[in-house]
């Protein structure tokens, strides 16, 4: 009994800080969950010769190849962030999005890396948590017009997104006999499997973002490395990575699960 008193009072304060914040919240989803294509564009900008002339010897491609892929990503990262942070052809803009996480996958040889392969597939969870907003924002002009099952696609694109957001979590997974690890793991995966279903979404969505902000914060400071030292860099990528499944998870505290979850099953029972 004692039990569900916590878990209901955590829900009550879940409501309050999403009524507190409905206004902002998506906002600042969409403005972490594009953040790492932001700061990958930039960094293009910045390392345009450190770039190209990895891609061109990794790849052999020539000069003129390597450079047009280092504009590619330049362009359409900097590109697809404009256009969702100012709401203009946002469906667009997260396929442009898609596109280039795949180019980058096997460009830098991310297939065969598993934890960032997983990472990858997170950003692309986000993107489609984003794209299904966008849907129904499209949809919400044509309000009163009855058609049948038109959300059907926007409800799989949200349990798609929710399944590859918990794949970031999936590479935090520490395997230590230490208790801490232990305790750390058996939180983790408890509150991954709840997104992932659709159970008491909001609550466990809104706990893993505070989780993983801190996690972030602690173990990816960037800010903390010269900037000469290529640790700086790296925990700089890392960093922003998460931010951006942290705007993903944002997404879903803002919107809910979707129809396809136990949740929305519940409110049939």
């Amino acid at each position: 009994m004692r039990q569900n008193d916590i878990m209901s009072t955590a829900e009550d304060v879940t409501d309050q800080f999403l009524r507190v914040t409905k206004q902002y919240l998506p906002h600042l989803a969409r403005l972490c969950l594009i953040s790492t294509f932001l700061e990958d564009g930039i960094r293009m900008w910045f390392q345009w010769n450190e770039q190209r002339d990895y891609i061109e010897a990794t790849w052999s491609c020539g000069y003129f190849l390597a450079t047009c892929f280092v504009l590619l990503n330049l362009m359409g990262q900097l590109g697809g962030c404009v256009l969702i942070l100012s709401r203009n052809f946002v469906q667009y803009a997260c396929f442009g999005l898609f596109g280039i996480l795949a180019l980058q996958t096997i460009a830098y040889s991310i297939l065969w890396d598993v934890k960032f392969l997983m990472r990858n597939l997170a950003l692309g969870g986000g993107l489609l948590l984003l794209l299904a907003e966008s849907r129904s924002e499209g949809k919400s002009m044509f309000a009163g017009v009855p058609s049948m099952g038109e959300s059907s696609p926007k409800q799989y694109m949200q349990l798609g997104g929710r399944v590859l957001l918990v794949l970031m979590f999936m590479t935090l997974l520490h395997f230590d006999a230490s208790f801490f690890f232990i305790l750390q793991n058996i939180v983790g995966t408890a509150l991954i499997i709840l997104v992932a279903v659709g159970f008491k979404t909001k609550l466990a969505a809104l706990t893993l973002v505070v989780w993983l902000f801190a996690i972030n914060v602690y173990f990816n400071a960037f800010w903390t490395v010269p900037a000469y030292k290529p640790m700086h860099d790296f925990l700089k990528y890392d960093f922003f990575q998460t931010m951006s499944v942290i705007g993903g998870l944002l997404l879903v505290v803002a919107l809910g699960p979707g129809g396809v979850s136990m949740d929305e099953k519940k409110k049939e029972w």
